[in-house]
């Protein structure tokens, strides 16, 4: 099917062919754990110093009702890039399988198609950073921690062997370098340039040049974030110049846009380390923060600029989504038809060429939560609550108006119903974690959660492993993994990214008990590696002695495991690893 649209598309752009001097560059930053109010341009907080960010936002629309698909990492990625709705093609969580989001058509796919070079840089996070080519963009620049990145060119422009970077330079400023390159590379051609900041979120690693711009007495995770926020800042700056000098400004749009809200994690604690914790960004006057699916998890920072074309300083205030990027894409380069797209082309709309709303309604479903804005109308299920806002009277979701408008809630509640219906799996998700019952506690329904309670939320380890889609409980030394979803949802899995196993070698399974049949696999990480590639599993297959069995062949050093689990509740009796001898490396009790 992917080989039939990138035909598709094809095909329409030799049509275009004769018209392709005239294509606009098109340049989309996505920022990383970054609160809605976090940029100067939103006027909210003085502490910021965000100079081209703001510049930004004067010379385009600053989009008050700018939201995401998802309040996480790796489907927030995902949506924007097929742009269709990730849980269409089941890329739910960021524990979710990346098939369904390898079988698509990205944007890159079909700019490339329409003619443009393309360019990946900064943080990637679908998988390993060495299928990226894979995906339609031709420059990588992949890097978003002080760890070696992955390229296959240099910051001075030429043409590189694929293989890791070593700059030497700070993420954020490397990556920013090499956006520069990038355009140098391709200013005399019509480029795509998707550039991913790993930015503020954890682990907070501002450098001291950039710290020294922020004084008083503040909390020190905030002033990391300043920082860090600042350093991105600098690199957009960076990206605007090079622009100017190569005389391409009026020839290129630029969305800059957060994947998800800022993770307070309730309390903000203040904690030393640049490690896990409240990444040192803000969310209110928005509600709530990553990881719900109220307006402090999806509602982010979203500029959209393309001098000459969308009138400058504008405050849009009609929702748009950042689906639209691609939709937006697609129409503005002649990339294709946008009929499978979720999205819009907002390009009108901010031009002022069409004065109705780009979108009548948005819908979200993430794991357990799902919602629906209509107009002003926002329903928000999460579990078992619902909650109803008149979500522009009301932005910080304080007035729950179920019983005020019920007739409005059940309205919205059959719509988003049937939505669901077009996804993988189809229909609502039942069950929350924990973390997330607490959370809606929290801000949704006023309840107190203690310090010492919001210390907890994190999944627990057992023996170093922890649970997506599940939960775990150790029950007379057996590892009992019970599923949030249910069957037929998502599989739930266990990971373990503390060891150091030197492959090959043998692990063992002695019991898996599950509610339903199906396959147990093993995937792994190999030092060096940011993502798991998808070659790096296996499925394991059952032994003579009844126990799930797999010889995992790496030859490096593996420093991250998952156990995919079939569907429903599990129980785990153990974990052997063994080195192809048959010798004992490492056994994991409960």
């Amino acid at each position: 099917m992917k080989s039939v649209v990138l035909y598709l598309v094809a095909s329409f752009c030799l049509l275009l062919s004769s018209i392709a001097r005239d294509q606009p560059n098109i340049i989309v930053i996505f920022t990383d754990d970054h609160g809605w109010p976090d940029v100067g341009a939103a006027g909210i907080y003085e502490d910021l110093k965000t100079p081209n960010i703001d510049q930004l936002a004067a010379d385009g629309a600053r989009c008050t009702n700018g939201y995401v698909t998802a309040p996480q990492c790796v489907p927030s990625r995902g949506g924007l890039l097929a742009g269709r709705d990730q849980s269409r093609f089941g890329l739910e969580t960021n524990g979710s399988g990346l098939e369904g989001f390898n079988a698509e058509v990205t944007i890159a796919e079909r700019m490339k198609a329409a003619g443009y070079a393309t360019g990946q840089i900064g943080k990637w996070h679908l998988g390993s950073v060495k299928e990226i080519p894979s995906h339609g963009f031709d420059d990588v620049f992949a890097k978003h921690s002080a760890q070696p990145g992955w390229a296959n060119f240099g910051l001075d422009g030429s043409d590189e062997e694929p293989g890791f970077e070593e700059t030497g330079m700070y993420h954020l400023d490397a990556c920013s370098a090499a956006a520069t390159a990038f355009i140098d590379r391709h200013s005399e051609e019509p480029f795509f340039l998707y550039l991913a900041y790993r930015a503020p979120h954890v682990p907070l690693d501002a450098p001291e040049k950039k710290l020294y711009r922020f004084t008083g007495k503040i909390p020190e995770r905030r002033r990391q974030a300043l920082g860090i926020i600042s350093a991105m800042d600098d690199g957009i700056g960076a990206v605007r110049a090079k622009l100017v000098e190569k005389e391409l400004t009026g020839k290129t749009l630029i969305f800059f846009i957060g994947d998800n809200g800022a993770p307070l994690k309730i309390h903000k604690v203040d904690a030393p380390g640049g490690g896990p914790g409240w990444d040192g960004s803000l969310n209110v006057p928005m509600n709530g923060e990553k990881g719900m699916l109220s307006e402090g998890g999806i509602r982010v920072p979203y500029i959209v600029a393309w001098p000459g074309r969308i009138p400058a300083g504008q405050v849009f205030d009609k929702p748009v989504s950042s689906l639209d990027v691609a939709a937006t894409s697609v129409a503005i380069s002649g990339a294709g038809s946008s009929e499978l797209l979720d999205g819009v082309n907002v390009v009108p709309h901010l031009a002022g060429e069409v004065k109705g709303v780009p979108h009548e309604v948005l819908f979200w479903r993430w794991s357990g939560q799902s919602a629906i804005r209509e107009g002003n109308w926002k329903l928000l299920i999460g579990g078992a609550r619902e909650y109803l806002y008149d979500i522009v009277a009301d932005p910080g979701e304080t007035t729950n108006l179920m019983t005020k408008h019920p007739e409005v809630a059940e309205r919205l509640r059959k719509r988003l119903a049937g939505w669901t219906q077009e996804l993988n799996p189809p229909g609502f998700i039942k069950g929350m974690a924990t973390a997330w019952e607490r959370y809606f506690d929290h801000y949704l329904d006023g309840k107190t959660v203690s310090s010492k309670e919001a210390a907890t939320l994190d999944p627990p380890a057992v023996s170093g492993w922890i649970a997506r889609n599940a939960e775990l409980k150790v029950k007379d030394g057996k590892l009992r993994v019970h599923d949030l979803n249910g069957k037929a949802r998502l599989s739930p899995f266990i990971a373990n990214n503390q060891v150091k196993l030197k492959g090959p070698f043998r692990i063992r399974i002695p019991a898996v008990l599950a509610d339903s049949k199906g396959e147990v696999s093993i995937a792994w990480r190999i030092s060096g590696e940011k993502d798991f590639d998808a070659v790096n599993a296996v499925t394991m297959t059952k032994n003579a002695a009844g126990e799930y069995e797999a010889l995992v062949p790496a030859e490096e050093t593996v420093i991250h495991l998952r156990v995919r689990l079939p569907e429903g509740n599990a129980t785990i009796g153990g974990i052997v690893v063994e080195s192809s001898e048959g010798e004992l490396m490492q056994r994991f009790r409960f």
